[in-house]
């Protein structure tokens, strides 16, 4: 039906992936030139890519000036309790709005996705009176409680996805061999969701690892900030950023992100169900 692409169109093809991997890269490129850089090369008028006398004079003020060791241990510690929790409610919930189509399932589906158009602004005096009250505010767990029900909707509608391309005659013949229910879950439906809990764990995870203005709010001892309220101080009052240590500061936050996809992208394919239906 469809010919070999041309020697052009594959050029184009290849030209265009080029382009876009550039334009993906090029951001984390200039951050990392500009890690390095010392104060008179960040404020000439015509920089450059490659500092001329590199230094790691901003990583070290960024450490010993706004604990940010503490702080990514206090993100880190925070998004993975957050990405955890996130999937172990989001599994069983998926599965049941996926298998068991009803009519409240249908109100519940739409009305998790519609809870994702409410602003920040509009939910954060009763988020943070609430947590006054069950004595959570100031406290990592209230802030990963929010983490928690703030990506709930997407992770819903995400992993019933998954669920939903799971042929329902392997969950069958499971049944027909005299596998329970739990059985049929445990060996059968979670091994093949592992593409969408992988999915959703990462989702979950960065979701937190980013996320400021929560962690701004609700969180006001020092020693309990996140990495990205931390980064925030590096910006003065008048506006005015101190760009070397917050150049050194975001590209060491970059790097969870980085490496916790780096290890879980293999468990992304989606060709987790080729052959299972096969006879």
């Amino acid at each position: 039906m469809f010919g070999k692409p041309s020697r052009t169109g594959r050029t184009l093809q290849y030209g265009a992936l080029a382009g876009y991997l550039i334009f993906l890269g090029f951001p984390l490129v200039w951050l990392l030139s500009t890690a390095f850089k010392p104060p008179r090369e960040l404020v000439q008028l015509h920089p450059t890519l490659i500092p001329s006398n590199p230094t790691v004079q901003n990583f070290v003020q960024a450490f010993t000036e706004q604990q940010l060791g503490r702080a990514a241990l206090n993100s880190l510690q925070v998004s993975l309790a957050s990405a955890v929790l996130t999937v172990l409610v989001a599994l069983p919930a998926s599965y049941a709005l996926a298998r068991f189509r009803t009519r409240l399932g249908t109100v519940a589906l739409g009305w998790v996705l519609l809870s994702q158009l409410f602003p920040f602004v509009l939910l954060i005096i009763p988020i943070f009176l609430i947590l006054r009250q069950v004595g959570l505010a100031n406290t990592h767990a209230g802030l990963v409680l929010i983490y928690v029900v703030w990506a709930l909707p997407f992770a819903l509608w995400m992993l019933q996805g998954f669920v939903r391309n799971i042929p329902r005659e392997l969950e069958e013949a499971a049944s027909v061999d005299g596998a329970s229910r739990l059985q049929v879950l445990r060996r059968v439906v979670f091994p093949l969701l592992a593409p969408g809990i992988v999915a959703t764990s990462l989702f979950s995870f960065i979701s937190a690892w980013n996320e400021f203005f929560f962690a701004l709010v609700l969180v006001k001892t020092p020693e309990l900030a996140t990495l990205p309220v931390a980064l925030a101080r590096f910006v003065g009052i008048e506006g005015t950023a101190r760009l070397g240590p917050l150049a050194a500061g975001s590209l060491l936050a970059t790097l969870p992100s980085l490496i916790f996809f780096a290890v879980m992208q293999r468990r992304l394919s989606s060709g987790s169900l080729a052959g299972a239906v096969k006879g």
